[in-house]
């Protein structure tokens, strides 16, 4: 009896923090208004230091600064004449735009849904878990639609091989959710948080140029070693409490009939002439893109050949774009959806369409940016940081630890990993820099802190998403059954990811091409 009150206490104030944590996050305001909000503090911030006469020497000219007043006259007519100017001009708008119409094709045509539910298809039982956890972490490509899309098709893989569908459910929201920033293939995403570091780190140095690519090479293997990692702690942890996710009786076939969209209106010989399809225009796109980037005198090349300063990664966005406004189109006709040409400009729409809310969350957070730039907070906050952790003598590797590890806790609340990634590079990246860090390697540990605890934080649409379809299962599912089971994946590839970062950075591999780690 003590044994049961004791874990009915424990259960209790568990259930009690995770409520302190969805009150707090839910009393905080829409990402749009948090940003304007901060905004007036920086403005008033601004004065105030002003007026301190602080001063600092500019790493970027060496010229020393303080910070300009942002509520002077003269401030707020520039400030006002140059809005348009900032959102027009912020990097992620343009190269947001861009990719999403060539994604937008393969999505409305079904293309990502099709490849994902064939690739979980006839999945052997030993393997499923791993299946499911690999197919969550190569799921960027389908951003939100993805929680949509491999969330019942984990329940169904795990069905069919005698499994509970709930645990299914769990393991493909935890891995897109936690293992998503861990991709081996260049995803939009990746060139957003690019051009975001690339900004904050021109306030160092403004010669310095971040790619979608600096990260390659370490997420490509954490991909892999986050899939495992996933595997063993769901078969030696998870499995132990997977008999208490009972499916309801009148819920039996639920997982199975929710795994509808786009495509299930196509037949089976359709899907497999639109993959045929897919498949000769991706080798041919590749085989035509590879013949142009070759040859040394290429335009897609730089000067005197060099490929990492070359106009193909600069213009990174674009390639992604066409290639899958190609394979789109090339399913779209194969599986015979496509009626006439004027189709795809309207998938284009539609994809445009979708990301309106990022594109109203894009101009408050260039206006925020633009403000940051202005009142040089930015600058002396990063010097002054920056001296402060020299004179203390942290070594490098305990910095690491406190930069993942706030970032970590405001990921609890701040769920938007761009809108936190926006707030944060600013400050960390200058500072990181002063410190003899490259952005490509804060970037890399922002990955680790904002992925890990997306899965545990009720704040997060995703989070509540899952609980949902948990609940179409059970009725009694809810925020205490997920956080159950995904704390302990949290908390273990929180500590395995960033152990292979250290040591990755001990032995001083490159993160991708041209990105030393340090």
């Amino acid at each position: 009896m003590t044994i049961t009150k004791t874990r009915g206490r424990s259960e209790s104030l568990g259930l009690r923090l995770l409520a302190g944590v969805e009150r707090a996050g839910n009393a905080l305001p829409h990402p749009f208004w948090l940003f304007w909000i901060l905004f007036g503090v920086l403005a008033v911030a601004s004065w105030i230091l002003s007026g301190t006469g602080v001063q600092v020497e500019d790493p970027a000219s060496g010229e020393m600064v303080g910070v300009n007043n942002a509520l002077s006259v003269d401030a707020i007519r520039s400030l006002l004449s140059g809005a348009e100017e900032s959102f027009v001009t912020f990097g992620p708008l343009g190269t947001v735009l861009i990719v999403m119409l060539g994604v937008a094709v393969a999505d409305r045509s079904g293309l990502f849904e099709v490849i994902a539910r064939r690739a979980l298809s006839n999945v052997s039982p030993r393997s499923v878990v791993f299946a499911v956890a690999l197919g969550g972490a190569l799921s960027k490509f389908l951003s939100d639609s993805a929680y949509v899309v491999l969330i019942p098709l984990g329940a169904v893989a795990f069905k069919a091989v005698g499994r509970s569908p709930m645990l299914g459910m769990i393991v493909a929201f935890v891995s897109i959710n936690a293992a998503g920033d861990a991709n081996p293939l260049i995803a939009p995403g990746d060139v957003v948080f690019a051009k975001v570091a690339t900004e904050a780190a021109h306030i160092i140095d403004p010669n310095v140029t971040v790619r979608a690519t600096d990260n390659m090479y370490f997420t490509t293997v954490s991909a892999l070693v986050l899939a495992i990692t996933i595997t063993l702690v769901t078969e030696l942890i998870l499995k132990k409490r997977e008999h208490t996710l009972v499916v309801d009786v009148d819920q039996a076939d639920a997982a199975a009939s929710s795994v509808m969209g786009s495509s299930a209106v196509l037949t089976d010989q359709q899907e497999r002439r639109g993959l045929r399809a897919t498949g000769i225009s991706a080798m041919v796109f590749l085989a035509l893109l590879a013949a142009a980037i070759i040859p040394s005198g290429s335009p897609l090349r730089g000067e005197g050949g060099e490929f990492l300063e070359s106009p193909f990664l600069d213009g990174i966005a674009f390639f992604l774009s066409m290639f899958f406004l190609v394979l789109g189109t090339a399913f779209a006709a194969g599986s015979q959806q496509l009626e006439s040409a004027s189709d795809i400009p309207r998938f284009m729409a539609d994809g445009v369409r979708s990301i309106a809310p990022l594109i109203v969350l894009f101009f408050a957070v260039s206006q925020f940016l633009a403000l940051f730039k202005f009142t040089k907070i930015s600058t002396v906050v990063a010097v002054v940081g920056s001296d402060a952790i020299q004179g203390l003598g942290i070594s490098s590797v305990a910095l690491f630890l406190i930069v993942v590890v706030c970032i970590a806790v405001l990921n609890l609340l701040i769920t938007s990993g761009q809108a936190l990634w926006a707030l944060v590079a600013p400050v960390i990246i200058p500072m990181m820099m002063l410190l003899g860090t490259n952005p490509a390697t804060t970037m890399a540990l922002y990955r680790i802190a904002d992925s890990c605890t997306n899965s545990i934080t009720p704040m997060s649409t995703s989070f509540v998403l899952c609980v949902g379809y948990l609940q179409t299962l059970n009725k009694k599912a809810g925020i205490g059954t997920l956080i159950s089971f995904t704390l302990p994946c949290a908390l273990i590839m929180f500590v395995v990811w960033l152990g292979l970062f250290l040591a990755w950075w001990a032995l001083g591999i490159p993160l991708g091409p041209g990105a030393p780690v340090r």
